[in-house]
């Protein structure tokens, strides 16, 4: 069972840092620091958005408009953290004895 706590914690880090990746790199896109010209960028950008973008649909479905600020990666960053904290504290500590 321990290796089963480790494994989603590891996609838990894993989902953690694409989210903060993403976000870094849309306020890069969005302040043109980055050349948005460049193949190797755009695929990163591409590659970012598909694999965030399912974790922050229904949380924009239920986020009011805030005016251009986007504020789901913090909401997803919640929720995996108390994910995380529930598994770690709750369900390991039950599992384990």
């Amino acid at each position: 069972m321990l290796a089963v706590i480790a494994t989603l914690n590891f996609i838990i880090n894993i989902a953690w840092f694409l989210v903060i990746a993403s976000a870094i790199f849309s306020w890069l896109y969005a302040f043109n620091v980055i050349n948005v010209n460049n193949n190797a960028i755009n695929m990163i950008g591409r590659s970012l958005y598909q694999l965030t973008e399912p974790l922050y649909r229904p949380i924009r479905r239920v986020l009011p408009d805030m005016g251009g600020v986007d504020l789901s990666p913090l909401v997803v960053l919640v929720i995996l953290y108390f994910i995380w904290y529930l598994l770690n504290t709750t369900i390991a500590a039950a599992l384990l004895g």
